[in-house]
């Protein structure tokens, strides 16, 4: 149930922003389907980013694809042809070297909304240096006013979420809006 049953979301899954955007649209009524790397050993005990343990993946139904294999890459495009909105939030050029960039999701899916979160953006020095909450708001000055005197900072809230996640999600909601009423998707970015 909410406002966006019915708008289906493709997810690659990530840390940060990008989870948190889909879980907020999953919140308000939409299908997620996060994609998960297939993990090369399943066994043994959950790790840190166990995705089962993550409350960010809340609502979201996981499919296992190893992106390596060309199998793999048409079984998602084949989920992303009948998506509304796909995110995801790696490098620049991860997913254009794995067959999965917006050039050719937009062909399969015409009227797809394809947000893509980047630390720094995609062109720069830093395009393709790691990105994180921390780094974007000391160089801002806004981690000095976050957390106690004595303790550490506390990340995620301001870069990620607050910035990252929340425009990202407005962001691909008024392109689907868009999209609904011209008929062409768009390639939707956000940092």
């Amino acid at each position: 149930m909410g406002p966006l049953l019915g708008i289906k979301v493709i997810e690659f899954a990530g840390l940060g922003p990008a989870p948190f955007c889909t879980m907020m649209l999953a919140d308000m009524g939409a299908e997620v389907v996060r994609i998960d790397r297939k993990a090369a050993d399943p066994g043994g005990p959950p790790g840190l980013f166990d995705p089962k343990l993550d409350i960010l993946n809340r609502a979201r139904r996981p499919v296992a694809l190893d992106l390596k294999r060309l199998e793999a890459v048409e079984a998602a495009l084949k989920l992303i042809e009948s998506a509304d909105i796909l995110i995801e939030g790696f490098r620049p050029g991860v997913l254009e070297r794995l067959g999965l960039g917006p050039e050719v999701c937009l062909k399969r899916n015409p009227r797809l909304v394809y947000g893509r979160m980047t630390g720094w953006g995609q062109y720069g020095p830093l395009a393709h240096a790691a990105g994180h909450d921390i780094n974007y708001i000391a160089l801002t000055g806004a981690l000095h006013a976050i957390g106690c005197r004595e303790g550490a900072p506390v990340a995620n809230l301001v870069g990620d979420f607050g910035g990252g996640a929340m425009l990202l999600a407005f962001g691909v909601l008024c392109a689907l809006t868009d999209a609904r009423t011209s008929g062409h998707g768009k390639w939707w970015m956000r940092r």
